[in-house]
């Protein structure tokens, strides 16, 4: 009997990481031959509407050229144990007050079948929460990445565990919730192209540490990697030709499911499918009156048209993404925020040109001077530690990455996204959005 609760209980845990193979990375145990294989696919072809497919920003160059990237075989891969000289990767620490919290949800939308496999399997995802949290300690910090899927995504830059050791996140797995501070404002993220919801972790702990309820949102099958529970990897099986109109309505889809299960948890309930343990004070901290979204790539050109599909999101912010479909067509009064790069913006991204005048509410357009379409994502401190093992010089990474220090790139867009939802989900004005600032001078506010 005994033997039977550590086992459920050790679920429990490895599900609110993200998955049981976080737990295999805690444990010590490699990956099984159980793991499902896939295929990439080609880019999502753009829509008649989108501008060259040659640009920085569009969906193709979500995921870094690094030279090294080729198609991987899971049962190629091993999570053991990492070699004494591996490359120890590091993330900013979040900069607000609050310690950070941090679980993993898994996610079935039975009303909907996946649109990229075959027969009726129905929709899954697998989310994380990230919110403010106390009595941290014994809660271990989680992993930016789970083990499998961490291996799979080092494999596809030609890397291993044994070369490079992903990094640990400030949030700390089942930690409580900081029920002080009441409820707390909702905040959605979505990713670039078949990118992982991992990719946005250090603007999202952030928003976190500063009283924000974050949730990161897996697209599976788009995602070249998510992890699931039982040691489950599913890859990237979207079909070639693809259009990127079309994956916007899944992702939109994706977000409408996840705020309803949202609205499970913020009326008492468990939406995890396996009834995953949640943290304590969860369920009285989800404020469904104040949801926010943001993204990055074609992840920022989802959050318009989540938007369009469901009013419950009050207000969006776009990470240098451009859009797609029919969703810049329509008016939208709500708050939105263009965030754009240095060689980005209404002059040469026709889809913005189309949004921005569309957008009958509050509006903002800004620019991060130095920044490349890339410094948007944990690429921009991730790549640049793994230079050397990659083979990237110092011009190559300013190429890909623009000539903004990352550090400096991730604080700026930090301060900005957060005043952006602090104005309007808590109301709270912030003079950064009135123009220009001697604090902030790589900031240009576009008019």
């Amino acid at each position: 009997m005994n033997h039977r609760r550590l086992r459920h209980r050790r679920r429990m845990i490895a599900v609110a990481v993200g998955s049981a193979g976080a737990l295999a990375a805690v444990l010590g145990v490699g990956l099984t031959s159980a793991m499902a294989t896939g295929t990439s696919s080609a880019t999502p072809a753009p829509t008649a509407s989108s501008s060259a497919p040659s640009t920085p920003w569009a969906p193709e160059n979500d995921e870094a050229p690094l030279g090294h990237q080729k198609a991987v075989r899971p049962q190629t891969l091993s999570a053991g144990s990492k070699a004494a000289s591996a490359l120890q990767l590091k993330m900013p620490a979040p900069s607000g007050k609050y310690s950070v919290g941090m679980v993993g949800l898994h996610l079935v939308d039975k009303s909907r079948t996946d649109p990229y496999v075959s027969g009726s399997t129905s929709r899954e995802l697998m989310v994380s929460l990230w919110y403010p949290a106390t009595s941290t300690s014994g809660h271990y910090q989680a992993p930016w990445m789970p083990s499998i899927s961490g291996a799979h995504f080092l494999a596809t830059r030609g890397l291993s565990p044994q070369l490079v050791t992903l990094p640990t996140t400030a949030g700390h797995v089942l930690a409580p919730v900081n029920t002080k501070l009441g409820k707390l404002p909702v905040l959605l993220y979505s990713t670039g192209l078949h990118s992982d919801r991992a990719m946005g972790t250090a603007l999202v702990q952030d928003l976190a540490s500063r009283g924000y309820l974050v949730v990161t949102v897996d697209h599976t099958h788009d995602a070249n990697e998510v992890q699931f529970p039982g040691n489950r990897l599913e890859v990237n099986t979207m079909p070639a030709g693809a259009h990127s109109s079309d994956t916007l309505k899944v992702r939109a889809a994706d977000i409408k499911f996840v705020i309803n299960k949202l609205n499970t948890l913020s009326t008492g309930g468990n939406p995890d499918v396996g009834k995953a343990t949640l943290p304590v004070g969860l369920t009285k901290s989800v404020d469904m009156s104040k949801i926010g979204m943001f993204g990055w790539s074609l992840g920022g050109a989802a959050v318009d048209t989540a938007m369009q599909l469901d009013s419950r999101i009050a207000a969006g912010a776009n990470l240098d993404g451009q859009f797609f479909g029919t969703a810049p067509s329509k008016d939208l009064k709500r708050p939105f925020m263009l965030f754009s790069s240095g060689s980005h913006n209404r002059n040469n991204d026709s889809s913005w040109r189309t949004l921005w005048s569309h957008l009958k509410g509050y509006k903002v357009d800004i620019k991060l001077k130095g920044a490349a379409h890339l410094s948007f994502s944990d690429n921009e401190w991730m790549v640049p530690q793994e230079a050397r093992l990659l083979g990237l010089s110092q011009a190559q990474l300013q190429q890909q990455y623009g000539t903004i220090d990352p550090d400096r790139a991730i604080a700026v867009q930090r301060v900005y996204l957060a005043a952006f939802f602090d104005q309007e989900l808590r109301k709270q004005h912030s003079t950064l959005l009135d123009g220009s600032s001697s604090k902030y001078p790589e900031i240009s506010f576009v008019p």
